[in-house]
């Protein structure tokens, strides 16, 4: 079986944070040729082909690759020892409406999938512990990134000056047409709508750079953050964009592992 083909990030040593492409897998059609995501309609027998592929280039055990079913909302959850200790079905129940992940355990990958919306890493180098964001329109709306550092912060008393970002493929400021509806709840939401919007036939934001903005915010400096600046609605040949492929397609896994 292919190797899964990742993109790799280097934010420091003993840390493995990546994004999935569309190479190296089992897939067909508009889920070709690597997917791992339940969600969207893939076939079962593909899928865990797939998973198993991942896990063996990471060198985890299939339990401990864990993302969550999302719901483009702002629900966070840590992942612990006692996870381990629950059922696979007490398991599923906690990842059901989750859009962030976060650990401090080696040997566990935690991550979230996208087609177009933002994954970000976040990592806390003085507690060995990192954070994975989905963060769609609506869960950047909701401010999602503060929701997830003010839980790593009470989970691991990460400090967000010394914390280091990754901000994964997403659709760009020149693909994300939207209605007037959501322009209008980013502005709502208090985002500096001259710095992330422009009106062409309709209006056009900058998902990126909003997630940007959220990490700066919360405290991170703009140094300690990585922007991949990969459209996945221009580059549909290594990764899935729903806008493109539609909603029936294949999902990026992006992800982290601690060492």
């Amino acid at each position: 079986m292919p190797e899964p083909q990742l993109t790799y990030y280097q934010i420091a040593d003993r840390v493995t944070a990546f994004s999935s492409t569309r190479h190296g897998g089992v897939g067909q059609d508009n889920y070709g040729t690597f997917n791992v995501n339940r969600y969207c309609g893939d076939a079962t027998e593909t899928i865990a082909r797939n998973r198993s592929s991942l896990c063996k280039l990471l060198g985890i055990s299939e339990e401990r690759l864990i993302m969550p079913h999302q719901v483009h909302g702002t629900g966070v959850t840590q992942i612990g020892r006692t996870f381990f200790l629950l059922s696979e079905e007490i398991r599923q129940t906690a990842l059901e409406g989750i859009d962030a992940l976060m650990t401090n355990l080696p040997g566990v990958c935690i991550g979230v999938s996208t087609a177009d919306c933002i994954p970000i890493i976040i990592y806390d180098p003085e507690h060995h512990a990192a954070g994975v964001v989905h963060s769609g329109w609506r869960g950047t709306v909701a401010n999602i990134v503060e929701g997830a550092m003010a839980s790593m912060k009470s989970a691991y008393h990460s400090r967000a000056e010394v914390m280091k970002a990754v901000i994964g493929p997403g659709i760009s400021l020149k693909n994300f047409e939207v209605g007037d509806e959501v322009y209008d709840a980013f502005a709502s939401a208090g985002y500096p709508m001259n710095a992330i919007a422009v009106r062409e036939e309709k209006w056009h934001i900058d998902l990126p750079k909003c997630c940007r903005l959220q990490l700066e915010a919360v405290g991170i400096p703009s140094e300690n953050i990585r922007m991949t600046n990969i459209c996945t609605y221009e580059h549909t040949d290594d990764f899935f964009s729903a806008r493109r492929l539609g909603i029936d397609s294949g999902r990026i896994f992006t992800g982290v592992v601690l060492r």
